[in-house]
């Protein structure tokens, strides 16, 4: 009798490609891209190259198999797949966000880098000398400072204390108003001496106007005062407030422009000081989960006291 040879047992074939698994070091890209809308959004947030986010999102669709986002002549619109992985990958991100505050929260060293962000003004004319003092009274502790105008999110610790001018609204979040930054008209006194100062605020209307280009708070500001006005109407326009005051400085026009600022050069003046421009209040801001780190303690209470007493 023949020996019946008994066949193996068949195997399930090998998975495709788009199923074996992802690198998920990509998601902190992706979901930047996704939150954006465009790799320059998503490369301003998190500082890196608009070339480096599309390889991540090109390797991550290459590990998937399939597209993360369309292309089209307005950014970056994600597929029903992207929005299905977001969903897993935020709950993710939430998770090890909440690892590394609890990390941070339970060690008690001292010495180490606290991350403070604050606006460009902020970060260039009123932060050096308060950081000065700390550096000598606090020498073990390093600080890494982020200039931006946006505000940064720290629930994801792309900072550890911001310095905002609006008070955020997320019930993890610490917030302590600690000043007021006032805020004026002025003007260099070459501009001055060529155009006269104005006598009113509708002077202002023809004068050499410096103001923002998308934010609309001095226009607004005009329309309070029953002027209607235009970005147009503005003879230099710029987000960036460290050219408004060194447009002001060069005697180019008229800035708004804050109190503590203008103090630094003595041939700038204050024009109208009648009208009354409202203050800005200032907030420290602190994740509560590492509020109670001692090196974030220590660096939080000593910006609160020096940003009050360099405010007063």
């Amino acid at each position: 009798m023949q020996k019946q040879i008994s066949q193996p047992e068949a195997r399930p074939p090998a998975p495709a490609a788009s199923t074996l698994g992802f690198d998920w070091a990509l998601m902190p890209s992706f979901l930047a891209v996704l939150d954006a809308g465009s790799l320059l959004g998503a490369a301003k947030r998190l500082g890196q190259s608009q070339p480096t986010l599309g390889r991540h999102v090109a390797l991550l669709e290459s590990q998937l198999g399939a597209a993360l986002f369309e292309r089209t002549g307005r950014g970056l619109t994600p597929t029903a797949l992207a929005q299905q992985i977001a969903e897993h990958a935020r709950g993710m991100q939430s998770s090890a966000d909440a690892l590394q505050r609890s990390l941070s929260q339970s060690s008690q060293v001292l010495s180490g880098t606290v991350r403070v962000t604050a606006s460009q003004t902020v970060t260039a004319y009123l932060l050096p000398p308060i950081l000065t003092v700390m550096r000598r009274e606090l020498p073990e502790i390093q600080i890494e400072v982020v200039s931006s105008n946006e505000l940064k999110n720290l629930l994801r610790r792309e900072a550890d204390i911001a310095v905002r001018m609006v008070r955020p609204d997320q019930d993890s979040l610490i917030a302590r108003k600690v000043a007021a930054i006032g805020l004026g008209t002025y003007a260099h006194t070459s501009y001055l001496k060529r155009y006269g100062a104005p006598e009113t605020p509708r002077d202002l209307l023809s004068h050499e106007l410096i103001g923002y280009d998308a934010t609309t708070t001095i226009v607004q500001g005009f329309r309070a005062m029953g002027e209607t006005i235009t970005k147009e109407q503005f003879a230099l326009r710029s987000d960036d407030h460290i050219l408004h005051w060194e447009a002001v400085r060069a005697g180019f026009g008229i800035g708004f422009i804050s109190h503590y600022v203008a103090a630094m050069d003595r041939r700038v003046k204050r024009v109208l000081p009648s009208l009354k421009i409202p203050d800005l209040p200032v907030w420290l801001t602190t994740h509560r989960e590492i509020h109670g780190n001692p090196r974030i303690r220590r660096v939080y209470d000593f910006l609160a006291e020096g940003v009050a007493e360099a405010l007063s």
